[in-house]
């Protein structure tokens, strides 16, 4: 499947960007998949607002690879039919973004489990190969790419990603078959890095840009980036030599594919409408913005769990769906894989210092009909 195939709508909402949340795995007290609960999540982020869903990913649980569980296809196979059931009720055309994890030949396999389910794109993680030259992992990417349209994924060493330099990210660029970026490192270098790399490749028009880094959610969405370039693939000359000739690259982050953005997606919605407001007009940045993004990150900071370097972030996740209502607890399939010591008193902290960033009175209104 190329990017040419995908519907005009989904492609024009990928492009002009959306709030795309990072759906999280619902289990029952017996940690076993629960299906109903999972169909609300997916009703949930629809009627929030939110232009897509992306499933099999890290906030998914990447163990639901594990045979043990056999999770990987039932689960995606399931959401894609609701996401698919809900959108037509609703008459929707939310984006699909599927995780594909792995070496090669698995990586092939979820692709094109992906493409046989409805999938738009896959979100390719890369954590397989933590010291493969950059030319092995450009050609991982171009065989994936081969079979559906890709989502580069640059998430942070501290989750499980790595270091990935500008040549890997300009070679990754010029495949034909990548429909976006989510740029993850928490790392404004290595954001950079990425941004450089997608004009240098003279790919800013077609590769989106979302956001990953949830420590600079609402900065990343307003801040437009000016890479003079000095080589595009169709110049072929020199990367980083000689006199400009590839002109000044205006390029922003339009979008956030986000772990964060799964819970109060309500007031995501609302926030990405008000960054995308203010990057489109060009009008000064009003204090309020920022303090919010501060706001944002400091809630962030309790929810993922920072203080144990992310050891408890989806559970923490789980913790504040499960206070809405959505979810029945914070269990992972791991269980050892819990909210850390003093977790859930930063997440009290931040429910009270900051009431206007939690949607609890939308998701209260539409529970009932959700879980039904």
């Amino acid at each position: 499947m190329k990017i040419a195939d995908l519907p005009e709508k989904v492609l024009v909402t990928i492009r002009e960007g959306t709030v795309i949340p990072a759906i999280p795995l619902a289990l029952n007290s017996r940690r076993q998949y629960d299906e109903r609960r999972q169909r609300a999540l997916v009703r949930y982020y629809l009627d929030a607002g939110a232009g897509g869903i992306a499933i099999g990913v890290h906030t998914t649980q990447f163990e639901i690879r594990e045979p043990k569980y056999g999770l990987f296809e039932p689960v995606l196979s399931t959401v894609s039919r609701m996401i698919d059931q809900h959108a037509k009720e609703k008459g929707l055309s939310p984006v699909k973004i599927g995780g594909i994890c792995g070496p090669t030949e698995q990586a092939l396999r979820e692709a094109e489990f992906l493409r046989n389910h409805g999938y738009h794109a896959g979100l390719l993680s890369l954590s397989a190969f933590p010291d493969a030259p950059v030319e092995d992992l450009w050609d991982h990417c171009r065989k994936v790419a081969e079979v559906i349209p890709l989502f580069g994924f640059y998430l942070q060493p501290s989750v499980g990603g790595r270091i990935l330099p500008y040549e890997f990210w300009v070679r990754f660029a010029e495949i034909e078959n990548v429909l976006g970026i989510k740029i993850a490192p928490f790392n404004r270098y290595q954001t950079l890095d990425v941004v450089r790399a997608v004009c240098d490749a003279g790919r800013e028009r077609e590769i989106a840009l979302y956001t990953g880094n949830d420590d600079h959610i609402l900065l990343d969405l307003i801040t437009e980036y000016r890479i003079r370039r000095y080589r595009t693939r169709a110049q072929g000359e020199d990367r980083g030599t000689g006199e400009s000739s590839g002109g000044v690259c205006k390029v922003r982050i339009v979008g956030g594919l986000l772990g964060q953005w799964s819970v109060w997606t309500k007031r995501a919605v609302e926030h990405h409408r008000w960054a995308r407001e203010l990057a489109i007009s060009g009008a000064p940045v009003p204090q309020e913005y920022l303090t919010l993004a501060e706001e944002l990150t400091d809630a962030n900071g309790a929810i993922f769990d920072v203080a144990h370097r992310f050891a408890g972030c989806i559970p923490g996740i789980h913790e504040v769906l499960r206070r809405q209502g959505l979810l029945e607890g914070n269990w992972c399939l791991n269980p050892e894989e819990c909210l850390s010591s003093g977790q859930a008193e930063e997440i009290d902290r931040v429910y009270r210092s900051y009431p206007h960033l939690t949607d609890d009175e939308f998701v209260q209104e539409h529970l009932s009909e959700w879980l039904g």
